[in-house]
């Protein structure tokens, strides 16, 4: 197999676990009415480490295990409210040292990617003031996930993260804690 119809397989392979992890809806915009997706905790961070992971790989870095944050929040409606049955959101992130002049080709690798599997760009740059701060920012309009690779502060670290759309916990089981 070549090294170009290995790239494919890997990102057909990646949009497919994408689809199959959030649940891909039947549009191709997603509806505010359109069913929660229904995912554990476990799961939906499983899969947001996967994305980050897979962001990381096509830029060629390395995520540092130890910066890992998941934050589970609860879903929050536009007037303040929230709903009894445990939904959420998750922000998850990692950091990557990739020194400062290297943080424009990662992003515009990352931005590639993503834009390649069907997210749309919501915010890119390279530089601010002539100098290297990279920023995309993408959104996948049937999932509804935002994905997020940045350069973090002066230094060399790079950020990398996902937030989920609302979640709904699975009903079977045990109710899973509350934060």
């Amino acid at each position: 197999m070549t090294a170009s119809a290995s790239r494919t397989s890997t990102r057909i392979t990646a949009f497919a676990l994408l689809l199959a992890v959030l649940g891909g809806c039947s549009s191709a915009q997603a509806d505010r009415s359109d069913p929660l997706p229904v995912k554990s905790k476990a799961d939906a961070q499983t899969w947001a480490q996967q994305i980050t992971e897979h962001m990381a790989r096509t830029a060629g870095i390395e995520p540092d295990p130890a910066t890992i944050d998941a934050l589970f929040t609860p879903c929050t409606g536009k007037n303040g409210e929230t709903a009894d049955d445990d939904r959420y959101i998750l922000m998850y992130s990692v950091k990557s040292h990739v020194p400062r002049a290297q943080h424009p080709e990662a992003v515009r690798k990352i931005r590639d990617m993503l834009t390649g599997e069907g997210l749309t760009e919501e915010g890119y740059r390279e530089t601010v003031d002539g100098k290297p701060d990279a920023l995309v920012d993408a959104f996948h309009p049937s999932s509804r996930y935002t994905a997020t690779a940045s350069t973090a502060g002066t230094g060399d670290l790079m950020y990398l993260s996902v937030i989920t759309p609302c979640l709904l916990p699975p009903s079977d089981g045990p109710t899973p804690s509350k934060l």
